[in-house]
């Protein structure tokens, strides 16, 4: 694991939290500073802490998997990537149909908790992935965060200024930044051992 490895992970599991907060922004129709930081923290929080919280968990079991953990690391992230390749073309539409919902209600902390928690189920379960590599965690943890926070932020921006006319595909760039972190995980092993 290095520092650009972590950054291209973070990148890629940020991809959800863009896809969603593009969305929340054509539905929008207007730029609330707001309201896009309080989802950018929302998502940030909940993207950086989830690692950890797999990590804490899989380092219970870290001797009974460390024969193994690259292959692992290699399903996990396989299986989220190509979820999130899958996902690009299931896409729908959640803004209402007639008329503009209240932005209120739309950033409300109800609506964004859920929110949150789900684009950082993904986060929770690369938390295996640093086992072997916990030295790195800390820097991993505040990078997504980070990163999550910004791509947020940004997609909120996006999606109110350019989403109705163009289509993005961030969900599918992120599941292939994935699969391919875990397919490098993997090929350092084999070919180091």
């Amino acid at each position: 694991m290095d520092i650009i490895s972590i950054i291209l992970l973070a990148v890629g599991l940020a991809m959800d939290c863009l896809a969603v907060s593009v969305s929340k922004g054509i539905c929008a129709r207007r730029f609330y500073v707001g309201y896009a930081l309080r989802m950018a923290f929302l998502f940030g929080l909940f993207q950086g802490l989830m690692p950890l919280a797999g990590y804490a968990v899989s380092s219970l079991f870290a001797e009974q998997i460390k024969a193994v953990d690259h292959w692992v690391a290699f399903l996990l992230l396989g299986f989220i990537g190509g979820r999130m390749i899958v996902e690009t073309y299931r896409h729908t539409d959640d803004c209402p149909v007639d008329g503009e919902m209240p932005a209120q209600r739309h950033y409300a902390w109800s609506a964004l908790l859920p929110l949150a928690f789900a684009t950082s189920i993904d986060a929770l379960a690369t938390g295996v992935v640093f086992v072997p590599f916990k030295e790195w965690l800390v820097t991993a943890v505040l990078i997504i965060g980070l990163v999550s926070f910004l791509f947020s932020f940004a997609g909120t921006y996006i999606g109110v200024c350019f989403g109705r006319r163009f289509h993005f595909k961030v969900e599918l760039v992120g599941g292939v930044i994935l699969v391919l972190i875990g397919l490098k995980i993997l090929l350092e092993h084999l070919l180091g051992s």
